[in-house]
């Protein structure tokens, strides 16, 4: 028998084995009503949230009086809604999507299949429009229970991603098989503790895991996101692994490499700027009579990036990781999650993050810059080895940064030139200084008797609106340039 079969076969004993139902466990034989399944999975979902569970159970196979196992005719992989399957139809008909999944174990009794359900999060969660709610062992309405609900929102605006569950009965063999604990403590640069409870003590200390008051202990999405051998080991996790694609030309139309990141994020960091690297281009350059090569892209740009794209993404968006696309003529750095802060001021602004545990663990373990200077680090390092601006933008239910292959000034267009003058003028503003000719010229490597040019990118820039002068009365030769909001 695999590890996770018997898993399962665990967990339904541990289910059954309750004195009764509960706001997040439901038992059934055989009834499959689709439209009743989809308001439980609103119920429970809910429910869970409400007693501070990762997970709600629906249970078909099961006696509703005695527990005991009966055993089910219900198969929810050949049951369909007209001709659409019904884990689709239930998808499609629940907002916002969360994770569930259908698990069919075979017991020594009989079958029994387990529904797995994600909590509510950020929302509750409606099926075809309604909010649903178990008072006691009953399903109802969630309206009907005005107290319900203002007690359920209260807990989404209290409860931050990292501080969740990922694997709520865990022993100490299942934290110590599941997290990477040697990763921990190198990267802290502390000793590995000689016995299994210091171990557990400094995990807990960060938050990584808690102990559960009937023993045994809870891993924390922190731990799990941050340190897990294999993010596959948790459920509402191994969506949010890191996918690394590698394309031929400049469209998606074929794929010459992908491979998706097994590790957590802390663990596997350096590993997965290693394999970034690897697929990338680079330059042969001669250099005091000695060849070397050169990456097509600077690293540090690269690091900043990707941990950003890590640290900063909405773990709530359901079924969406970050991702790392290169083409042949550029890097597209994507994650889940729409910006806290406008795209236009990344540069300038401290970073808001919406997983400040995760944020703060990242830095401590020098995975990423001091708060609100890795930006400033990414446009710092184009501009020196004169490199296209990187873009940042949102599309949809993400934010995308992207990093351009060397390109000559003749070889970009308007909007290239207008955003390079925009990140160059908010560059040197938080530097504390203007954007000028002279230092536009030394950003694009134009020459001096090339001043002309310089000043119609910023001519550009400025019937863009992205740049404004310091002082409109000052002469062409001294004229200093801000950003428009500045």
């Amino acid at each position: 028998m695999s590890q996770e079969a018997a898993y399962r076969q665990s967990l339904v004993k541990e289910l059954v084995a309750l004195p009764a139902e509960t706001g997040w466990v439901e038992f059934k034989h055989n009834n499959a009503d689709a439209q009743q399944i989809g308001e439980y999975l609103s119920a429970l979902s809910n429910s869970a949230a409400l007693d501070g569970k990762a997970f709600a159970y629906l249970l078909w196979g099961i006696d509703d009086a005695t527990h005991s196992v009966v055993g089910t005719h219900f198969d929810p992989k050949v049951s369909k809604i007209g001709n659409e399957e019904l884990e689709s139809w239930l998808l499609r008909q629940l907002s916002p999507k969360i994770d569930f999944r259908f698990h069919t174990v075979e017991m020594e009794s009989g079958r029994v299949v387990l529904l797995e359900i994600g909590r509510a999060f950020r929302h509750p969660v409606q099926f075809a429009g309604v909010e649903f709610i178990r008072i006691g062992s009953y399903k109802k309405k969630l309206k009907d229970f005005p107290e319900k609900e203002r007690t359920l929102w209260r807990i989404f605006d209290a409860t931050p991603f990292e501080a969740m569950p990922a694997l709520e009965r865990a022993s100490t063999e299942d934290v110590l098989r599941l997290l990477d604990y040697p990763a921990y403590f190198d990267l802290l640069g502390r000793p590995l503790p000689d016995n299994r409870e210091g171990i557990l003590q400094a995990l807990a200390a960060d938050e990584l895991i808690e102990r559960r008051e009937g023993g045994g202990w809870s891993i924390r999405n922190l731990g799990a996101i941050l340190f897990a051998k294999r993010l596959a080991d948790f459920s509402t996790l191994k969506r949010k692994a890191v996918r690394v694609i590698a394309y031929r030309g400049h469209s998606r139309v074929e794929t010459v490499r992908e491979q998706e990141g097994a590790r957590g994020y802390a663990a596997g960091f350096e590993g997965l700027i290693g394999f970034i690297n690897g697929l990338l281009p680079s330059n042969e350059v001669i250099g005091q009579a000695l060849r070397k090569t050169v990456p097509i892209y600077p690293e540090l740009a690269i690091r900043e990036l990707v941990a950003n794209a890590l640290i900063h993404q909405d773990f709530f968006v359901s079924g969406s990781g970050p991702t790392v696309e290169i083409f042949d003529d550029r890097m597209e750095i994507t994650n889940p999650g729409l910006p806290l802060v406008d795209t236009a001021r990344f540069l300038d602004n401290p970073p808001r993050s919406r997983n400040e545990a995760l944020a703060s663990l990242m830095r401590r373990v020098g995975i990423c810059e001091e708060r609100g200077s890795g930006v400033d680090k990414v446009v710092s390092q184009t501009e020196f080895y004169q490199l296209p601006a990187p873009a940042f933008e949102t599309t949809g239910e993400h934010t995308r940064a992207t990093l351009f292959t060397p390109r000559t000034l003749t070889k970009m267009d308007q909007t290239d030139r207008i955003r390079a003058c925009s990140l160059h003028a908010c560059l040197r503003y938080v530097q504390r200084d203007f954007m000028t000719n002279a230092s536009l010229r030394e950003r694009f490597g134009i020459e001096q008797q090339n001043s002309a040019l310089a000043s119609r990118l910023i001519k550009e820039a400025l019937t863009a609106k992205v740049i404004r002068a310091h002082d409109e009365d000052a002469s062409r030769k001294y004229m200093k340039y801000l950003p428009a909001w500045a």
